[in-house]
């Protein structure tokens, strides 16, 4: 009877003994991103050089930074991005409430705003609303308010309104959005536990809806900050655009200014953009195993890295 061969291991294994030699990763080559960072970098080139010697007094631009009209318009501007973004979400909180409803009336109401608001320009609505003393001369509420409508409708009403109702029409879509993507057995186990609709809606559905709907919330903000520029030629608003644009009629340098409005238009988005972050990590607890690093902590472990990389170089 022929004997079983004895087992034995792979046939790359190491003797006994002996330990197994390190794996050398060489690490693919991409050329294609070597070439295509050329290639920007010169596309970069070309566009600072035409800049360069453009017929820009670039030197206005630093004068007028923090000009007493600049400033005031810069002020107005936010204030109205701020105003208008609040009665936006606040309308658009009810209208996507009326939007789910299971009452038609409320809910058809709701489309149709919505419907209305999203399908015209936001220049248009403005328009509408600055000149609404052509075919209403007054506004008679009874003994709540009656006032002429010109002396109502100011060029900051008009912007305020023009603005605020057409956001409603984008928050409803985006509140719905986030109220949705919270499990209805939350809603059935808050009912049965005996709260009302309007309760289970501010305790148990907002909240968890919040981290769906605050970065589409900060994007359009952000959004904001810009639109209301156009608030300068359709309601005679004197904000941040229509300051530096009066200026650079004034002195003459029309485009500088036009930088100018760029540069803070820029200023305020950054520090509305990091406002945001913090926000949208405020409402990712609870459903992120770790939150995204900070701006500074991970400049910290950037730091700690590149000390460690040099305290290894020395030690080796």
């Amino acid at each position: 009877m022929t004997a079983a061969p004895e087992k034995t291991g792979p046939a790359d294994a190491p003797p006994p003994g002996r330990e197994p030699e390190t794996i050398k990763a060489i690490p693919v080559r991409h050329y294609g991103r070597w070439i295509s960072a050329v290639v920007v970098l010169a596309l970069l080139g070309l566009l600072v050089n035409a800049f360069a010697g453009a017929k820009v007094n670039y030197h206005a631009i630093p004068d007028y930074l923090f000009n007493s009209s600049v400033l005031t318009g810069l002020g107005k501007t936010v204030l109205i991005s701020v105003l208008a973004m609040l009665l936006g979400l606040v309308l658009g909180i009810v209208l996507a409430v009326m939007r789910l409803s299971k009452n038609p009336v409320t809910s058809s109401v709701s489309w149709a705003y919505i419907w209305f608001f999203r399908g015209t320009p936001v220049y248009v609505q403005l328009l509408l609303w600055f000149n609404l003393a052509l075919i209403f001369p007054e506004i008679n509420l009874g003994f709540i308010y009656r006032d002429y409508t010109s002396s109502f409708m100011t060029p900051f009403m008009a912007a305020l309104l023009g603005l605020g109702l057409n956001e409603a029409a984008y928050m409803s879509e985006i509140v719905r959005a986030g109220i949705q993507s919270v499990d209805e057995g939350q809603t059935e186990a808050s009912h049965a536990l005996g709260m009302s609709q309007g309760k289970t809606l501010r305790r148990v559905v907002l909240p968890q809806a919040m981290r769906v709907i605050v970065p589409p919330t900060g994007n359009e903000f952000i959004n904001m900050l810009k639109t209301s520029s156009l608030a300068a030629s359709a309601a005679q608003y004197l904000e941040l655009l229509r300051s530096t644009s009066d200026i650079g009629q004034t002195t003459g340098a029309t485009v500088e200014m036009l930088f100018l409005a760029a540069t803070w238009y820029l200023i305020l988005t950054s520090v509305f953009s990091v406002g945001q972050f913090y926000l949208e990590r405020y409402y990712a607890r609870g459903s992120l195993r770790s939150l995204p690093l900070t701006p500074w902590q991970k400049v910290r472990a950037n730091l700690a890295a590149i000390g460690q990389r040099s305290t290894e170089g020395v030690s080796a």
